[in-house]
């Protein structure tokens, strides 16, 4: 019997995003709960942009996760300003990861610090985990790590053929020796306009959620977000008809939406049991300034995310 295609929600019947109040403008944002209580968001902007809550709805700002840029970060842009953070927590410490790079080039690089506590200001930087150059066919921004069968993987991407995945190192977080590059996703012509990867575990599969289109154009944005699934971590990843997302597939899963234009740079996180995903959106009334999205991330019975 022929698969039917999984489809996100008909676009008038996304639900908003959860209300929230206090600094709502952010970009590519990461979030965790801290173990300490409350939340951080991490973001594109400024020394990577940094955002407090108690409750996961009011939002302070709180600065920048470092006071300056590393010097080495000047290497990659004359600004040494970093894009899309990751959070994660594991081996007693919240580990950062981050990309620097400027706009339309794939001389690139991904970095990483640490931090016992998570919060802005506290955080220590290890250099440099992983970059790209001219030569390669991939492009080493929009870091995304997650844990597998007791290893540890960073996922990571944009245009320059799409989503590529390393093994990393579980002691340094950089990469592995010898890492083979992955190939996860991609579109079938250039400029191939899949990134921002993120990988998430739920029952068996491993699942492979990805911006795809155009960001960073206020109303003008198209990106959406879309999902495949695999039962390997390195693949491969296919939607729910069964097409690889090697070839293009992916279903939908969120798109622009009344007043949330181009939502993108997506990030899955859990608190008490239940699964979120942030991400970015264009407020078409106020200007296209990009604000904070979050939705609680459901799952069908036959194991499908939705947004509720």
């Amino acid at each position: 019997m022929a698969l039917l295609p999984h489809t996100a929600q008909a676009a008038e019947s996304y639900p908003d995003p959860r209300p929230i109040t206090g600094q709502e403008i952010i970009h590519d944002p990461t979030v965790t709960r801290l173990k300490d209580g409350g939340y951080v968001a991490y973001s594109t902007g400024g020394v990577i942009g940094a955002r407090l809550s108690e409750d996961g709805r009011h939002w302070d700002d709180a600065g920048n996760a470092f006071a300056k840029p590393p010097g080495w970060w000047y290497e990659y842009n004359d600004t040494g300003d970093p894009w899309a953070p990751d959070i994660s927590y594991r081996a007693g410490r919240y580990w950062l990861y981050y990309a620097v790079s400027s706009w339309g080039t794939n001389h690139s690089a991904i970095g990483v610090a640490t931090s016992r506590t998570g919060l802005p200001g506290t955080w220590t930087d290890h250099g440099k985990v992983f970059s790209s150059g001219t030569s390669d066919t991939w492009n080493a921004i929009d870091p995304a790590v997650v844990q597998a069968d007791g290893r540890l993987w960073m996922s990571f991407g944009s245009y320059w053929s799409g989503i590529r995945m390393i093994e990393l190192d579980r002691h340094t977080g950089k990469a592995a020796r010898d890492a083979e590059v992955h190939h996860l996703a991609t579109r079938p012509d250039e400029p191939y306009a899949v990134e921002g990867p993120a990988i998430v575990k739920h029952g068996r599969h491993y699942y492979l959620f990805a911006s795809y289109d155009a960001c960073c154009s206020g109303v003008d944005s198209t990106y959406e977000i879309k999902a495949g699934r695999a039962t390997d971590i390195k693949g491969p990843y296919v939607d729910s008809t069964g097409t690889p997302m090697l070839q293009g597939g992916g279903d939908l899963l969120l798109e622009g939406h009344g007043r949330h234009i181009g939502t993108g740079g997506q990030s899955v996180f859990r608190d008490r049991g239940r699964d979120w995903l942030a991400y970015h959106y264009y407020d078409a009334e106020d200007e296209g300034t990009p604000k904070l999205g979050l939705n609680a991330l459901t799952w069908t019975k036959d194991g499908w995310p939705k947004i509720s």
